[in-house]
């Protein structure tokens, strides 16, 4: 076949069967190897027929290595199934079980059981977990069913949902720390065994899933065509479309209910095979299938290798997410995404308020009364009470953590906006395309490897990891012109990654775990009156930076032709654009994590309100992205007093509703 073959020729024209074999043997491979390690080859296999009831060494291959290896090759082999299930059903290559949110669902549910209903654990943990990947799934469908589940519309609702659930998750770890400290390495994806039981569960469950995916092989097949093709040879859309993801979320609950969430196998490896040149259903189940066994295994092992090295504890799936996601950053610039791409409504006209001027008045006002209520309003033994502003004991507490959140909400308002123009991308923001996560896997790094951690070099720090996501992003995308597709999928990755080091963090047992999880929660609590003045006068001096650039943010999205031809260096407007987007990032992120959705939601209720000039849409924005912040702040002090729930926390939970309300009806 003409097209069968893209990738062979890059791989040295092998076939994909023969990089099936290949990988096998290197698993074969790695096998051998850690059986000669452990006493010999022949020896550790004859363990499964016979093992010493008095020898320990024969006793941990019986019971927990070989265990091991068989649930990793049974879990990557489901995932990746799970994965060309969805991608063949939606139409969608970036469909799968992390990026729609299914395995944050099942993960959540889980987590919710453990603490409210700890009796439905007893009727079978991947029923718990099976009902939360398809509320989940049900959710991402919800929101993108008016769009006919267009690619871009049902991934950004899936990375929506799945911000949106990670942010309930951390909220319920945050409150549950010691509950839930077992289940922190369990969520990252432990491969770790203790007898057969969880083999035999998974194997049953993967074999019918199997069993039923080659059923729905021929009809499954029949989704390549568009639906009225399909509708003439009397196939049921809704009820194979069901089938399918039913399936997909089936296995994908199966899987974290017995080795947690496992990070991009299901996105890497069947995309791996299409561009090996599989094309028909059937084949590519299959060498998808064995491609995400072997790599899961492989990985697996290879960690056991050098995990003795290490002084911290690595879940394999978190690890798996680490290496899935540079593979998945090469796969970007060489997957065709345009036609695997469903039909697409109109776009949504934004209208433009003749007067924007009385609307930003009115936004200012209304920040202005939020700000006064965050000031004098709390919550005392006898529930809400007034405080004079002019009490300075009160005040040294609540103004700090009320300068930063407005503070924190303008950067991230700028920041997305400035994103969203420069790309002409309205789904662009830090926390979409990944600069946020870049940023703070950068200072995650920095608060455990620096020997001090000041304010100003931890800013250093983070907008080194903004910057480098930045250049990423530009380098992977910039041949394709910044197509959305490929920079939501170069999203996920950096998402991926980011959560990959936070998995590994968390799981390390470090006292200043507890810590990371509050600051990734976007807590203002440790704010003090200093940092407070620096961070908004940091924030109005970038607001004022961004000025002068009006004009080009004004011309840039008519196109990079139009742009010139009006006289605009474009790679000096993009570089130092870019440059002050990283910068933003950082210092907002410093305040209040990276799980905010505000650099995504201020810009695009700025345009709904009738702000559509740069100017406008900048100051629009942050206003907007101020208030949103100052009245999560004190929703976070008053909602659960005496606790508090972090400022980023509750925007995300807060800005993540509304966000989906206003996909729902796009």
């Amino acid at each position: 076949m003409s097209g069968s073959t893209p990738l062979s020729r890059k791989i040295g024209g092998m076939p994909p069967a023969w990089v099936c074999c290949f990988l096998a043997l290197t698993l074969m491979g790695l096998l051998v190897l850690a059986l000669y390690e452990r006493g010999g080859v022949v020896e550790g296999v004859s363990v499964l027929w016979s093992p010493a009831l008095n020898d320990v060494d024969e006793l941990l291959l019986y019971f927990t290595w070989w265990p091991r290896v068989a649930v990793s090759l049974l879990a990557g082999g489901a995932l990746a199934l799970a994965g060309v299930l969805m991608q063949q059903v939606l139409r969608n290559p970036l469909a799968s079980p992390t990026t729609l949110g299914v395995a944050s669902g099942a993960n959540l549910a889980l987590m919710m059981a453990t603490l409210l209903a700890p009796g439905l654990l007893a009727f079978g943990r991947e029923w718990v977990a099976l009902g939360g990947g398809a509320a989940a799934m049900v959710l991402v469908f919800a929101l993108a069913w008016r769009r006919r589940l267009a690619p871009v519309v049902v991934v950004l609702a899936g990375l929506v949902v799945n911000l949106y659930l990670g942010a309930l998750a951390t909220a319920v770890l945050l409150f549950n720390h010691e509950t839930l400290a077992g289940l922190l390495i369990w969520g990252a994806g432990s491969l770790a065994q203790g007898g057969w039981d969880g083999v035999s569960a998974l194997c049953l469950r993967f074999a019918l899933s199997a069993v039923v995916a080659a059923l729905l092989i021929r009809p499954l097949a029949v989704l390549e065509l568009d639906d009225a093709s399909a509708k003439s040879l009397g196939i049921s859309l809704k009820y194979l479309r069901l089938a399918g993801l039913g399936l997909a979320v089936f296995m994908t609950a199966s899987v974290v209910s017995v080795v947690g969430l496992v990070g991009f196998i299901g996105l890497a490896a069947p995309n791996i095979v299409r561009m090996a040149g599989v094309r028909r259903l059937g084949p590519r189940m299959l060498y998808s299938a064995l491609l995400g066994a072997v790599l899961l295994a492989s990985t697996d092992l290879l960690l056991q290798r050098f995990s003795g090295q290490l002084t911290t504890l690595l879940p394999t799936g978190a690890v798996t997410g680490a290496l899935g996601a540079p593979l998945l950053l090469w796969l970007i610039p060489r997957l065709k995404l345009q036609g695997d791409r469903a039909p697409a409504a109109a776009p949504v006209a934004m209208h433009r308020h003749p007067m924007p001027g009385r609307r930003a008045m009115a936004l200012l006002v209304a920040l202005v009364v939020a700000i006064l209520v965050g000031l004098v309003v709390g919550q005392t033994g006898q529930g809400l009470s007034l405080v004079s502003p002019f009490d300075a004991a009160v005040m040294e507490w609540r103004a700090p953590r009320v300068i930063a959140a407005a503070a924190s909400g303008l950067m991230l308002a700028v920041a997305g906006t400035l994103l969203q123009r420069l790309s002409g991308n309205p789904m662009a923001s830090p926390e979409v395309l990944g600069i946020s996560g870049g940023c703070a896997i950068a200072l995650i790094l920095g608060i455990y490897w620096l020997p001090a951690t000041q304010s100003g070099l931890l800013v250093g720090v983070g907008t080194l990891g903004a910057l480098v996501t930045l250049a990423l992003l530009v380098l992977l995308n910039q041949k394709s012109g910044f197509v959305p597709e490929r920079l939501l999928l170069s999203g996920v990755a950096f998402g991926a990654l980011f959560d990959a080091v936070r998995g590994v963090i968390l799981a390390g047992g470090d006292p200043r775990g507890q810590q990371v999880i509050a600051w990734l929660a976007g807590s203002t609590y440790h704010v003090d009156v200093t940092s407070a003045l620096l961070v908004g006068t940091a924030a109005i001096a970038f607001l004022l930076m961004t000025l002068p650039f009006t004009r080009w943010l004004d011309i840039l999205p008519l196109g990079a032709a139009t742009s010139r031809g009006l006289g605009i260096a474009l790679g000096r407007a993009r570089l130092g654009i870019l440059l002050l987007v990283a910068v933003l990032t950082a210092c907002a992120t410093l305040v209040v994590g990276p799980l905010s959705f505000i650099g995504l939601l201020a810009p695009h209720m700025a345009r709904l309100v009738g702000f559509s000039r740069a100017r406008w849409h900048l100051l629009g924005a942050g206003l907007i992205g101020m208030l949103l912040m100052v009245l999560a702040d004190f929703i976070g002090r008053q909602i659960m007093f005496p606790y508090d729930i972090p400022a980023g926390l509750v925007a995300s939970l807060i800005g993540g509703a509304y966000f989906m309300w206003g996909l729902r009806r796009l």
